[in-house]
């Protein structure tokens, strides 16, 4: 019995360490998809970002400050916003994105090579509570540092964004994550993308599914460093309803970043009710959304949160991301 064990746990060693993923833009097996395929239906409009670190490891040389926001809206373009070493974004996504055949969305980074990749997690949510992670792994060698301007191979690298040059999205198959009661896969409101720490240093790395850590261009200690977000492209949509239609609910939730004072615009809704939750779905503020109702959010701390409006009937008809 032992031997069997010994021989299946060798033959997955050796298939793992022989385990290739799909090639680069152009080769045969490629799932890279062009920014300009007609698979893509709409883009990503809204989402916030918290930056990152220009090098995690010395925290006290600050923030990436590349880009703004903006410029991951709309089609891949090639314009960026720098996440730096584990920065995040959240695109808020209406309406959801659904689970159709093959690929859902793609996720579009700058690189100007198939060879330069900076990578980054990939997660969704239904509820903004609870997040899937599209399961990453990592198949390069981890002996030696990939340096700042080193090469890696696509065909090591699987559901990890940034896996193919700009202009060509790296896709994600909705069907691939497990089944789950918190998973809505036909209501995906939240994508989050999170900017891989290269480092090999367990103390820094980002861990793949194997619990291997993800090798990729480290030290980037620039205020440009980190994962280069351009776009979120989106394949598969809710269509709304005649009556969905017939409303339009413009909500404005600004500044972003918010110091104190949070303003909630709202057009086309009487006696809505707010609630201001954190990452993690905790509703920390609630309230009626009215001109004299500003809530005051000073003491919240750093990070990524979102205003849930709700009309009079308490029925979720519109969410916002914001930063404070």
């Amino acid at each position: 019995m032992n031997r069997v064990l010994l021989s299946f746990s060798l033959f997955l060693s050796i298939y793992t360490l022989q385990a290739q993923f799909a090639p680069a833009v152009g080769q045969p097996g490629s799932t890279a998809i062009s920014k300009d395929s007609s698979v893509f239906i709409n883009w990503g409009d809204d989402a916030e970002i918290l930056r990152g670190y220009i090098d995690i490891r010395d925290k006290g040389k600050g923030q990436v400050i590349q880009g703004s926001i903006e410029q991951v809206y709309g089609k891949a373009d090639e314009k960026t916003i720098s996440l730096g070493d584990s920065g995040v974004v959240v695109y808020n996504i209406y309406p959801p994105i659904i689970n159709g055949d093959s690929w859902d969305f793609a996720v579009f980074e700058n690189s100007f090579d198939d060879t330069f990749l900076e990578l980054a997690t990939v997660e969704v949510s239904s509820d903004g509570e609870h997040y899937f992670i599209f399961a990453p792994i990592s198949l390069t060698d981890v002996s030696e540092q990939i340096g700042a301007f080193s090469n890696l191979d696509a065909t090591k690298i699987h559901n990890l964004a940034g896996k193919y040059r700009g202009g060509y999205g790296t896709p994600f198959d909705l069907d691939s994550l497990p089944e789950n009661d918190f998973l809505d896969k036909n209501n995906i409101r939240f994508i989050r993308i999170t900017d891989v720490v290269g480092s090999i240093d367990l103390d820094f790395s980002t861990l793949d599914i194997n619990g291997n850590p993800i090798n990729d261009p480290f030290p980037t200690p620039f205020e440009s460093g980190g994962f280069d977000l351009d776009a979120l492209g989106i394949i598969h949509q809710k269509a709304l309803g005649v009556e969905e239609k017939s409303i339009e609910y413009n909500l404005e939730v600004y500044p972003s970043p918010v110091k104190d004072i949070l303003n909630i615009k709202l057009d086309n809704c009487k006696a809505c009710k707010y609630h201001i939750m954190n990452v993690s779905g905790e509703i920390i503020v609630s309230g009626i959304v009215s001109e004299k109702n500003k809530p005051d959010v000073s003491k919240l701390q750093t990070g990524i949160y979102f205003v849930e409006i709700l009309d009079e009937n308490c029925k979720k008809i519109i969410t916002k991301s914001f930063v404070k």
